[in-house]
């Protein structure tokens, strides 16, 4: 599988992104339902739940990051990934496993 890193984005709207660390494992779950995106991607962890979303505006992506849009199709339901660099204003991450059956 090609490297797909994506930017995760609204952890404000949240608990916030100081708890975020490198090697941090995250869930992406796809939203179909969510009313502003149909394309969105949710970024959750355990034990907490939803902490911000994938980013998917060309204001928000940073780098060589997938937008929740380019991601998409590319993943079923529920991917997995881990946090790469946390930077000032940006958390980027990469997908590691694309199975919705590692639940």
């Amino acid at each position: 599988m090609k490297e797909m890193y994506f930017t995760i984005v609204g952890t404000n709207m949240f608990y916030g992104s100081d708890f975020l660390k490198p090697d941090t494992k995250v869930r992406l779950v796809k939203e179909p339902e969510n009313r502003h995106d149909k394309e969105a991607i949710r970024v959750e962890m355990a034990g907490l739940g939803k902490i911000g979303y994938v980013a998917n505006s060309v204001r928000t992506v940073v780098g060589e990051s997938y937008s929740a849009g380019r991601l998409y199709d590319k993943l079923n339901d529920v991917a997995w990934g881990k946090v790469l660099y946390v930077l000032d204003g940006a958390i980027i991450g990469i997908v590691v496993e694309d199975d919705h059956k590692a639940e």
